[in-house]
């Protein structure tokens, strides 16, 4: 059966494993992505008629800044790197809940040992 030695330590050794990941997820950007196809304002065009026949694709990146959304129009290129970014953003998010989780756990354990 563990200690809660043993057990503190192998949430040590998961927590700096997790910390070690963070140095590599690379640049980050918030919002998401989206691509789109219009309708233009011709009323003649076969884009109101036919949904396959719409303009686009479109790629607009889309976030929060002060409570406010903002969105910006990207080229095909610039809405791969911002993808990337955002994928990025997600992963930090993720490691840095799993290391709260841990964090906890091992804090139970510590906090049990010294009573």
């Amino acid at each position: 059966m563990a200690t809660a030695r043993d057990e503190l330590a192998a949430y040590e050794r998961r927590y700096r494993e997790l910390a070690l990941e963070l140095s590599d997820v690379g640049m980050i950007q918030a919002g998401s992505v989206t691509r789109r196809f219009t309708r233009c304002g011709s009323p003649g065009c076969q884009c109101h008629t036919d949904a396959s026949k719409r303009h686009g694709p479109y790629f607009q990146w889309t976030t929060k800044v002060e409570n406010k959304t903002v969105t910006k129009t990207l080229s095909e290129k610039e809405a791969e790197i911002y993808q990337e970014w955002i994928a990025n953003d997600r992963r930090l998010r993720a490691l840095v809940k799993e290391m709260r989780e841990v964090a906890a756990k091992a804090l139970s354990v510590k906090l049990a040992d010294e009573k």
